[in-house]
């Protein structure tokens, strides 16, 4: 990549070409470090190719269904590839996908509704999203930064790209500044440090061990914490930013409580100080404290159902989520269209139930949404890559 000038990018995706990962998990030898073998990471990969050309679409979209949904007005055939990396706290993939239009997906039409950050760098081809608020335009070389849990829309031409997916669990001190960028591009001198970034990552994980995933997640916090405005920058676009930093303690406060039954608007506003006016005006866009506090709960409550590793009765999960039985199951069909048994019996189509299997036991076009709800709910290695303090 060269810069031909301090506030322009020139883009040379012909770099990260001549390093392709095959298409397949990719066994690297190990390495020896303090005399103690660890792992090489492996590349998952996916692509149209290996699909019957009738249902090529279909998989590629069955492989993003868990983020947004895709369309598109050809008919046909169909070419996509994806590789995929899990790094413990975050995700990384390289894509190459033909024209096509997305959306987000409603929450109430969601088995799993996903709430992690998509930082994507073109290399090749134009994006165009179009929120509630603004439309903005991506084009090689610029990192641009999408909500998972915010209504958008957009097109894509025929592209390839970079995308990491942070969750908004991955650190805390990550969740205001992301929230204060999302739907924007990082079209800065510090913005294109990120995109160099990216870059190198995808040029160095074909020669990462596992036991660095620590110090790579550390980076990644230092380096979106380094390159993306601070939410001070954006004040007057995203209003109150005290207001910000309370509904992140609130939202940590209510996951970490999730299982008390004595967590309530009385107890948040004890914990936030603040009083009961404020404390619904933080909660109103999402319907009310109440109704927060059980979504999250059913949310919860629909992790385990899909978990083939947990042999509970419904019963005894709803009940450590402060449910009873009745309550349980008609709040569950409300939030999801469907009832708790259909999920353990492994009948919805796309429900998280692979969020704790090994990803190179699953088909290629369920990796991806594997890989997501893991890092949401928590299902991955313990790798800490910045306190929650």
């Amino acid at each position: 990549m060269s810069i031909s000038s301090a506030s322009e990018t020139v883009f040379n995706p012909a770099l990260l070409r001549s390093r392709r990962p095959e298409a397949r998990a990719v066994p690297v030898p190990e390495h020896v470090a303090g005399g103690a073998a660890s792992p090489a990471l492996s590349a998952y990969t996916f692509s149209t190719e290996e699909v019957p050309v009738a249902d090529r679409f279909d998989a590629w979209r069955r492989s993003f269904a868990p983020m947004v949904d895709l369309t598109r007005d050809a008919k046909g055939d169909f070419r996509g590839s994806q590789v995929l990396w899990d790094l413990g706290g975050i995700g990384f993939s390289r894509i190459r996908t033909q024209a096509l239009r997305f959306s987000s997906r409603p929450a109430h039409l969601q088995c799993h509704p996903l709430d992690h950050w998509v930082m994507t760098l073109l290399l090749s081809g134009q994006c165009t999203t179009t929120t509630a608020r603004t439309t903005f335009q991506a084009r090689p070389g610029i990192v641009q930064i999408h909500a998972l849990g915010r209504p958008f829309h957009g097109t894509l031409s025929d592209s390839e790209m970079l995308m990491l997916w942070v969750p908004r669990d991955f650190c805390r001190d990550l969740a205001r500044t992301l929230d204060a960028a999302e739907f924007t591009t990082l079209d800065t001198a510090m913005g294109r440090m990120f995109t160099s970034f990216m870059i190198g990552l995808a040029h160095q994980l074909a020669c990462m061990r596992v036991d660095e995933l620590p110090r790579l997640m550390s980076a990644t916090r230092d380096m979106i914490l380094a390159c993306v405005p601070p939410p001070r920058d954006r004040a007057e676009e995203r209003g109150d930013a005290i207001s910000g930093g309370l509904q992140e303690r609130a939202r940590q406060f209510v996951q970490m409580n999730l299982f008390n039954p004595r967590l309530s608007a009385k107890l948040l506003m004890r914990e936030l100080a603040v009083s009961r006016t404020r404390l619904y005006r933080l909660f109103e866009p999402v319907g009310g404290v109440n109704r927060y506090i059980q979504h999250r709960r059913l949310l919860d409550a629909h992790s385990a159902l899909a978990n083939p590793n947990e042999q509970r009765r419904i019963l005894e999960i709803a009940e450590q989520r402060c449910f009873d039985s009745a309550d349980f199951s008609r709040a569950f069909k409300r939030e999801f269209g469907y009832s708790p048994s259909e999920v353990r019996k492994g009948m919805r189509i796309g429900s998280p139930r692979y969020a704790e299997t090994d990803l190179s036991s699953l088909p290629p076009e369920d990796r991806l949404g594997a890989l997501l709800w893991r890092l949401q709910t928590g299902a991955k290695p313990d790798v800490a890559p910045c306190s929650m303090t």
